[in-house]
């Protein structure tokens, strides 16, 4: 490759690195009413991701919560939950996208 065609694909991969990182984790939507369910994250601290205990969409106790197993987004026997592999409308995963984008949904889901 010669020196021209390196730094494009050097400058793409800045790119791309800084578009992701203007995006947010992916989120948790449900698909008919278009409620907002929580990050998709790992991050115990983020107020809103279903791995926070504590959280609105993290604890086991909250009704907004896929982590309640007597909730509507949480119950095994729910049709609105992702805990049941019969269920006709599980919530869906929304990719994320830099400010300003808009809501785009990952293939598949």
């Amino acid at each position: 490759m010669n020196k021209g065609g390196t730094s494009f694909l050097v400058g793409l991969l800045l790119a791309l690195a800084f578009e992701m990182s203007l995006a947010g984790p992916p989120i948790l939507v449900d698909r008919q009413t278009g409620k907002y369910l929580g990050n998709l994250s790992n991050n115990p601290h983020d107020l809103n991701s279903t791995s926070n205990p504590y959280g609105r969409y993290g604890s086991e106790y909250s009704a907004d919560s896929v982590n309640n197993p007597y909730g509507k987004y949480g119950s095994r026997y729910s049709s609105d939950s992702p805990n049941n592999p019969y269920a006709t409308n599980p919530p869906a995963i929304v990719a994320p996208t830099p400010p300003g984008l808009g809501i785009q949904p990952l293939p598949g889901f």
